[in-house]
């Protein structure tokens, strides 16, 4: 039976920070903030993952107040989403998400999120969609202040 998973992330953009999306290190005079690399991209992924699951959010298997979690890359995490799938006997059929963001230009870095996405879950890169949006200049994206990503999972289970 295939469930799906819908995941949200956003995160503020600051200064000092690099700029991390879908495992990608992208140039940027800004960075995400966050406890971890603050990857909206991997983390809205992962949150895709455990809801088809069940499962609750990101912030309950890797909170942001344990110290374990500080700078860690994000590809950890979908690696344990993963884990949570396969230890249930299922598999992820496919993900795909949306970036959100007035800037920089996210469509010149799909391809290396598509791979840095597709190794962290043991996928082929055929089954990650990724897209690309602005905000038209409207709130807090497009004042340039953050970034969001938007998420959907389908996790073929055997129950």
């Amino acid at each position: 039976m295939v469930h799906v998973g819908i995941g949200y992330d956003v995160h503020q953009l600051v200064a000092g920070r690099k700029l991390v999306l879908g495992g990608v290190e992208i140039p940027h005079p800004k960075g995400l903030d966050g406890h971890s690399d603050a990857d909206a991209l991997m983390h809205a992924i992962c949150d895709a993952i455990l809801g088809a699951l069940g499962e609750e959010d990101i912030g309950h298997f890797f909170p942001n107040t344990d110290p374990r979690w500080k700078g860690v890359p994000s590809r950890v995490f979908l690696a344990e989403a993963s884990r949570q799938v396969l230890q249930r006997s299922g598999r992820i059929v496919n993900v795909d998400a949306t970036v959100i963001a007035q800037a920089p230009k996210i469509y010149p870095h799909i391809a290396g999120m598509k791979k840095a996405i597709a190794d962290a879950l043991g996928l082929q890169e055929r089954q990650i969609g990724i897209k690309a949006t602005t905000n038209e200049l409207m709130g807090f994206i497009g004042r340039e202040e953050g970034i969001a990503a938007i998420a959907v999972a389908s996790v073929d289970l055997p129950f």
